[in-house]
């Protein structure tokens, strides 16, 4: 009889990023590189043949993430999960955005759209089937964040708001987007713990989702993973062929932003909390 406690199954509201991957044109430069920064296991999900390739990565036997083919410029993509994506994408032009490739079943895992904002931003909606998104989060080694930067603030908000119910709470701070419910929806499901262990954060930070951040340039989103030390992540990143760009550090996060052997970007963060939180 097995007595290994189950873990549990983690689930996405509509609204909330569920899931990232990255395409690039070598997809086995791509595995070796972070299968080396990460510790990632790799499992092909097309059959030989097929033109193309999927593979999701895997940390202690849960899904972290996924590389894919591609041959556009190299990136990670940030799926969202919604209730619906026809009825979803059907509400993205009347609110600015625009619909780049119309909603598609992909077999038994789900159906997807890709959409772009009004500023430039792409993304992709999931309607869940058999994958429900990443199986873990927030560990090192593992996807942590998504943040949309965006030259304006209110313009953003008038699209991702009636679209996926983003809020941006100014008793926050700058950078955090909300979804109501979310936090409630964590204790149910993944942590019944959550508001002890997030007692101390300012009120609303329990249903946040995702980063917003208003400054200059292209709209984008960019994708965090956690880690246990960014010193030691970012000289592992660079030793794999990656490139450090840039190293941050505020009140809560030491960051790096690195750039893979194949040009795509991404940030590795380290949680610093203040003492006491």
């Amino acid at each position: 009889m097995d007595t290994t406690p189950s873990r549990p199954v983690r689930t996405y509201p509509h609204g909330v990023p569920c899931w990232v991957d990255t395409e690039q044109p070598d997809v086995d430069a791509a595995l070796a590189f972070y299968g080396a920064l990460f510790g990632w296991d790799f499992e092909e999900k097309l059959p030989p043949g097929a033109g193309e390739r999927y593979v999701v990565a895997s940390l202690e036997g849960q899904d972290v993430a996924a590389v894919a083919s591609g041959q556009g410029a190299p990136e990670w993509i940030t799926y969202v999960a919604v209730d619906d994506v026809d009825a979803s994408s059907r509400g993205v032009p009347d609110l600015g955005g625009q619909v780049l490739v119309e909603p598609t079943t992909i077999g038994p895992p789900g159906r997807m759209a890709v959409v772009r904002d009004p500023q430039g931003a792409t993304f992709r909606l999931w309607q869940p089937g058999t994958r429900l998104g990443a199986q873990r989060a927030n560990d090192p080694g593992t996807w942590n964040f998504s943040v949309l930067h965006t030259p304006d603030l209110a313009r953003a908000l008038h699209f991702y708001g009636p679209l996926l119910g983003w809020e941006v709470d100014p008793d926050l701070g700058a950078g955090m987007a909300r979804v109501e419910g979310y936090g409630d929806h964590l204790a149910r499901t993944v942590n019944p713990e959550i508001d002890t262990l997030q007692a101390g954060a300012p009120p609303g930070f329990r249903d946040v989702v995702a980063g917003v951040l208003e400054e200059p340039g292209p709209a984008r989103h960019t994708v965090t993973f956690a880690v246990a030390d960014r010193d030691s992540a970012a000289a592992a990143a660079e030793r794999a062929g990656g490139v450090v760009l840039s190293t941050a550090v505020t009140e809560w996060t030491h960051d790096a932003e690195v750039r893979d052997p194949q040009g795509a970007t991404f940030t590795l963060s380290q949680f610093t909390p203040p003492e006491g939180f």
